[in-house]
């Protein structure tokens, strides 16, 4: 069964955008101009738009991110540089503040969309789960192959089955040809937690099925955290690259 959780009738639920300079691949990317924005400003406003969010704020151990988030209005918090993963950077938000939920909503995600925020916090708000995120369907044989894609296997019941970044699950019979036939769908990188859950998640040492994907959630799924997630229309991804930012620049144009 899905875990629940004793959340407040309305409980208070806060974005958290988690905006690191040094990225190895593409440094400074939350400055990235993209149409004379920064790309993290993309990444806000779409957050801002969110109906569930009680408040949004940037994570950030930048003062040049810190000194461009506040020259469009966003509140920041100051963080360690010697974090090691957004969810320390997240729960060290939660140190600081009284949410009752927390969202972690990808820095580097300016395709990001306030329904799938709303839908992702609504499985934790909801009472159903204590961890949530969102999933949308694969577009082609491309993107099922491609391990920069991570896949995911949920069950009728909006509960995560594992996460991948192969295909999943194996067949025999061969990969189908028409993407609806897919049984894996793509992840999109945005989680919500209860407050208890998110410093549990950081306290838990990283597993080794979780070393092996390098995929973060599956610490959750093997200390027996079930994950809600929700199909969305969403076509997020993150941008680690100089091709991806280009890419992302033509869809925002």
């Amino acid at each position: 069964m899905a875990q629940s959780t004793s959340l407040s009738s309305s409980p208070s639920v806060i974005g958290v955008i988690p905006a690191r300079y040094a990225a190895t691949r593409l440094p400074g990317k939350p400055l990235a101009d993209i149409h004379g924005k920064p790309m993290v400003q993309w990444v806000w406003e779409a957050a801002c738009k969110a109906h569930s969010l009680n408040q949004v704020l940037i994570a950030t151990d930048d003062e040049r991110i810190q000194k461009a988030a506040h020259a469009f209005g966003a509140e920041v918090v100051m963080t360690d540089p010697a974090l090691p993963s957004g969810t320390d950077r997240v729960a060290a938000v939660a140190e600081k503040t009284r949410g009752q939920i927390y969202v972690n909503i990808q820095g580097d995600e300016p395709l990001m969309d306030a329904a799938t925020i709303d839908a992702a916090v609504e499985l934790v708000k909801s009472g159903r789960f204590t961890m949530g995120t969102a999933m949308t369907p694969l577009k082609d044989r491309t993107e099922l192959e491609n391990i920069m894609v991570v896949k995911v296997l949920a069950d009728r019941l909006d509960r995560s089955i594992y996460f991948s970044r192969l295909p999943i699950p194996f067949s025999r019979g061969g990969i189908p040809e028409n993407p609806a036939d897919y049984i894996c769908q793509r992840h999109l990188g945005l989680y919500t937690y209860t407050r208890e859950t998110l410093f549990r998640i950081r306290g838990l040492p990283p597993s080794k099925v979780e070393q092996g994907e390098v995929l973060e959630q599956l610490r959750a799924l093997e200390d027996g955290i079930a994950i809600g997630i929700k199909q969305v229309e969403c076509r997020s991804f993150g941008i680690d690259t100089p091709e991806d930012l280009e890419r992302v620049r033509k869809i925002l144009k």
